[in-house]
């Protein structure tokens, strides 16, 4: 079975093709990063305008790297939700017309599953069943996974997200679009615990996060700098910010892999990709005696290789694809929504 994916959510146009013997053939993407960087934030119009300039050279790129043609296509996997309404639409568009001309079934996908199910595409995948941190975009949750299909909501954050406290520390920094990357490789120039930076929720006893609170002292830190923030006061800072959120991220999937009796974490989505979380998980990994995996660096971020197979998994899972031409996007849709949408 051969999938087309094809990913729009956002900020990323990301077209992919997956085989379910084979495994991932290629992928191609394009960033939008530098567009909105002038704007200091993503515009929803100019994503919507670009994916729509992107879409097909990506899918032409895709085809010739894979050796395939269109005719191959067994099915259409899109992003459905959640995400921003122009940009999906363009995408879910696309695949539906796609679909239509090839005479093919199409299979929406949920964008978090697509990043839940992405470390299956490494090359040390985990088998079911695990607990999953999800760190991308505005989401942060630790969920129980048996399997394609089963979660289990084990606990979220409440305000902001991790990748939002990276990102907006970082504008608070003086650091440019997207603040959180460059966060992260500001904090391995400074000095720990030069500043220490409230752990939100660290004894909550609960598995939820909050990292509102994180972010406003920050805010109080720079403040207190005055108008002129040097490059070390900035990189100190950093490392303090960084050193807090990956304990909070830490304790808490530790406790939630005791509390169910698990040996096996996933980490993925955006966040996954810090290196300073990525050493803490491992060092603390082999010291306890369970696995960590990750998706690789390259899935991370949004991509269409995850769609492509969160769509192929569906279909092997028992979901039924539907019948291509009905449009739909959900650009809010909780992913508890998509456990156990299976046929018997």
């Amino acid at each position: 079975m051969l999938v087309l994916g094809i990913e729009s959510s956002c900020d990323e146009t990301g077209i992919a093709l997956y085989d379910s013997a084979a495994g991932l053939l290629s992928h191609a993407l394009y960033s939008q990063v530098a567009m909105h960087a002038e704007y200091g934030g993503v515009v929803p119009e100019l994503a919507s305008r670009d994916h729509i300039r992107r879409v097909v050279p990506l899918l032409r790129e895709t085809l010739i790297k894979a050796g395939r043609k269109l005719d191959d296509v067994d099915a259409v996997a899109y992003t459905r939700g959640p995400g921003l309404a122009g940009a999906l639409l363009v995408g879910c568009a696309f695949a539906e017309a796609l679909a239509v001309a090839l005479d093919k079934p199409t299979i929406p996908v949920h964008h978090l599953e697509g990043h839940l199910l992405s470390p299956l595409l490494s090359s040390d995948p985990p088998t079911f069943p695990f607990v999953a941190l999800l760190v991308s975009g505005g989401h942060t949750q630790l969920m129980r996974v048996e399997g394609v299909g089963r979660y289990e909501m084990l606990g979220e954050t409440l305000d902001d997200a991790a990748g939002e406290a990276f990102d907006k520390s970082g504008k608070l920094l003086g650091l440019p679009y997207p603040g959180g990357a460059l966060l992260s490789k500001l904090a391995e120039q400074g000095r720990p615990e030069v500043y220490m930076l409230p752990r939100p929720m660290l004894h909550s006893g609960d598995l939820n996060f909050s990292f509102s609170g994180l972010k406003t002292a920050v805010l109080m830190l720079v403040r207190e700098q005055g108008e002129t923030l040097t490059a070390e006061f900035k990189a100190n800072a950093a490392r303090a910010f960084q050193e807090a959120m990956v304990e909070v991220l830490l304790k808490k999937s530790l406790k939630a892999l005791k509390q169910n009796g698990l040996k096996r974490l996933v980490v993925a989505g955006g966040v996954g990709a810090n290196k300073q979380l990525r050493s803490t998980l491992n060092s603390e990994a082999k010291r306890k005696g369970f696995r960590v995996h990750y998706p690789e660096l390259d899935f991370c971020t949004d991509n269409g290789a995850m769609i492509a197979l969160a769509g192929c998994l569906r279909l092997q899972s028992g979901t039924p694809a539907k019948e291509a031409g009905q449009f739909a996007i959900q650009p809010r849709w909780p992913l508890m929504e998509m456990s156990d949408q299976r046929t018997a």
